[in-house]
């Protein structure tokens, strides 16, 4: 074999070797997340699968007890981390989906977080939640708004997923349909992950 013949073969090696590695490199970078492999269903729409997972930011809000409650106390699950007011129609409208999805879903690799991001008390919360058909929802408040702040969010409801490494996995800004069969599918399956 000729020498020029053995170096444009050991140059295609290198080249096939370098595009493997790359390709090991982008997957260990872009991590596709398990269920989301074909992105969220169109009935989670606006929900929207993050490019590339970015830790949360740790802020601290009020329980139903009054006691604060860290981001990184639900580390191990996933966690869709939703933003509501009581004078929010769109939030209020989908409270009992929240709470549909909740129930639908296994709870030791996912939960619903709605925290009302209003300026009433846990007391005023849960008595809303219980009024809208969002019983199984926990009650969580954030007045002094940390929360808004923190995930830089313009408008309400705002809904974050967060997986069990306490990164943003996705994100909605606006209303969506939590509960279909498709949406409660989506997060099954990503919860045995």
């Amino acid at each position: 074999m000729k020498p020029s013949r053995l170096i444009l073969i050991a140059a295609a090696l290198i080249v096939v070797a370098a595009a493997a590695v790359g390709f090991l490199y982008w997957k260990s970078v872009n991590p596709v997340q398990p269920g989301a492999d074909a992105g969220p269903p169109a009935a989670l729409a606006p929900f929207a699968a993050a490019r590339m997972p970015q830790p949360v930011p740790q802020v601290a809000f009020g329980d139903g007890t009054g006691a604060r409650v860290e981001l990184a106390s639900f580390k191990g699950k996933y966690v869709l981390l939703n933003l509501w007011a009581t004078w929010c129609a769109p939030c209020v409208r989908e409270l009992p989906a929240l709470a549909k999805l909740k129930a639908s879903v296994p709870g030791h690799r996912f939960d619903v977080v709605a925290v009302d991001v209003g300026r009433g008390t846990a007391s005023d919360a849960r008595s809303f939640l219980d009024a809208h058909g969002a019983k199984p929802l926990a009650t969580y408040v954030d007045s002094n708004l940390a929360l808004l702040r923190a995930f830089g969010a313009y408008g309400l409801p705002l809904t974050i997923l967060i997986d069990p490494k306490g990164r943003e996995i996705g994100r909605a800004v606006g209303p969506a349909d939590w509960d279909t069969p498709d949406s409660v599918s989506y997060f099954t399956v990503l919860s045995k992950s």
